[in-house]
């Protein structure tokens, strides 16, 4: 009898345990699943904050380049239309040599300071810029009033310096601040919303202008209509600080505190990561703005093509580009990006001639259409994981520099040559020694691919260490341990 009591009780003991052991383990995987759901959102929050910033910096950045058809003889009257366009297209490249300095300043606050206040500054900063455009006296005016109309031409310059200053910090401090609030498992696909908005903030400029065209008359959007777009510009970058100032901070303390934080000295330490950083972002802003920026005066100018057709193809080419971007970035999780970068370099360098050659011969707007889709799906390899690959090399006290100054010196020295470089060979009746630069660097860039770190076999903290140790202490090659992920430091991608 006792044995049965002793066996009843010991079998009623392991009972109640096994079910209050089951019953803790699923209240403990449902409150798992809801702090994943939260953080999640969390995650989404802040990055359509962020992104929603960052489509209103771009918008800011780009109305310059696409109005100039408009604006160039106000402030550069003499020469042919080439000519105005290429003294436009040099302020539009004076804006990028500021980027650097941008990227620097901005840089450093982002990794001492924090990243939103980096974010808020380069918003208010972008507003003044298209502010003081919009309101700018023309070379006509001033003229009228008794000053040298030249001084049209020096404000205009110095309002895109101000733009291409915060557009330096913008690119660097979105970047980080994406990769770090987005989820380890869909870090591709959340952080191409960078570009998302990026190219967003293009759309935009173009569909304002596209309406703009529609409503007004050629003679009036030369004479006033080409400064509403940049009011609109200024009166979205306030609600884009609106949103921004709800963001939350990611930057872990312990990086804001460290003394080599956001300096160049720190940065050093990671040769190898600027290297990749600079020579990859080359190719691609090369790539980049002679497919976007420069492609609608391409059009207008080279094919032959009317304006308001060319400011109808281009949305529907931004949009289906702007599509791609979420699915190539999530496809980026999958394969890794250093595949991405590498598939980017070789399709670039396959199409761009035949592509730049075709459509220069002048087409149908739909036969023009499809085929700019062909070099856009093939940027869109570099341009939905171009923030996440970069982040993915620096460690946290050091990455908005490390992620947005060599950016930003390639982007000005590469990007922000291409329109000018492109005109100035076109002007020369030899516009096919461009095309040829742009499959050269092309190739450049699927050799930097194989250079990259493998983002499937190495958290983004183990890449940092790797590529340091690497540097400092060349016969240690065997990877470190990656430690889990955070929400400021980036792990497995």
């Amino acid at each position: 009898m006792r044995m049965a009591f002793c066996c009843f009780v010991g079998l009623s003991l392991f009972l109640t345990k096994e079910y209050f052991d089951m019953t803790t383990t699923a209240h403990s995987a449902a409150e798992l699943k809801a702090q994943q759901r939260a953080e999640t959102r969390k995650s989404v929050k802040a990055i359509v904050a962020s992104a929603t910033g960052n489509l209103v910096e771009w918008y800011d950045f780009y109305i310059y380049s696409f109005a100039a058809i408009y604006f160039s003889s106000q402030f550069f009257p003499t020469g042919s239309q080439t000519s105005q366009l290429l003294k436009a297209a040099a302020v539009f490249g004076i804006g990028f040599v500021m980027r650097p300095v941008g990227s620097w300043f901005f840089g450093r606050i982002a990794d001492r300071k924090g990243r939103k206040a980096s974010l808020l500054l380069s918003v208010v900063l972008m507003c003044l810029g298209s502010l003081v455009i919009a309101i700018l006296p023309t070379f006509s005016t001033l003229e009228s009033w008794g000053i040298n109309g030249l001084w049209a031409a020096v404000f205009l310059t110095l309002a895109r310096m101000l733009q291409g200053f915060s557009a330096g910090g913008e690119y660097g401090a979105t970047a980080t601040y994406m990769s770090e609030v987005a989820t380890s498992r869909n870090r591709g696909f959340l952080a191409s919303f960078q570009y998302v908005t990026l190219i967003g903030g293009q759309l935009l400029a173009t569909l304002v202008l596209l309406v703009l065209g529609l409503l007004l008359s050629k003679e009036e959007m030369v004479a006033w209509g080409w400064r509403i777009p940049f009011l609109i510009g200024a009166a979205a970058a306030l609600v884009a600080l609106y949103l921004r100032r709800k963001l939350h901070e990611t930057a872990p303390s312990d990086a804001q505190k460290n003394k080599e934080a956001g300096t160049i000295k720190g940065l050093k330490n990671y040769k190898k990561g600027v290297m990749l950083v600079f020579c990859i972002t080359a190719a691609s802003s090369l790539c980049f703005y002679t497919y976007t920026t420069y492609m609608q005066k391409f059009l207008v100018n080279t094919a032959g093509m009317d304006p308001n057709i060319v400011h109808m193809i281009f949305p529907v080419v931004l949009i289906l580009f702007m599509i791609m971007q979420p699915f190539v970035g999530a496809w980026s999780d999958r394969v890794g990006r250093r595949n991405h970068i590498i598939t980017f370099g070789i399709f670039m360098a396959v199409v761009t001639y035949p592509v730049l050659t075709f459509l220069g011969q002048g087409h149908s707007p739909i036969v023009t259409t499809l085929v700019l889709l062909i070099p856009m799906f093939g940027l869109s390899f570099y341009t939905s994981i171009s923030g996440i690959f970069k982040a993915e090399l620096f460690p946290p006290h050091v990455r908005a520099l490390g992620v947005g100054f060599p950016y930003a010196i390639a982007n000005a020295i590469f990007g922000g040559s291409a329109e000018y470089l492109a005109l100035q060979f076109k002007d020369w009746n030899i516009p096919s020694v461009f095309y040829v630069y742009v499959v050269c660097m092309a190739i450049m860039v699927t050799f930097m691919g194989f250079l990259m770190p493998d983002s499937r076999k190495r958290g983004a903290k183990g890449i940092a260490q790797d590529l340091s140790m690497h540097e400092h202490h060349p016969q240690h090659n065997t990877p470190t341990h990656t430690e889990p992920s955070t929400s400021a430091g980036l792990t497995r991608a």
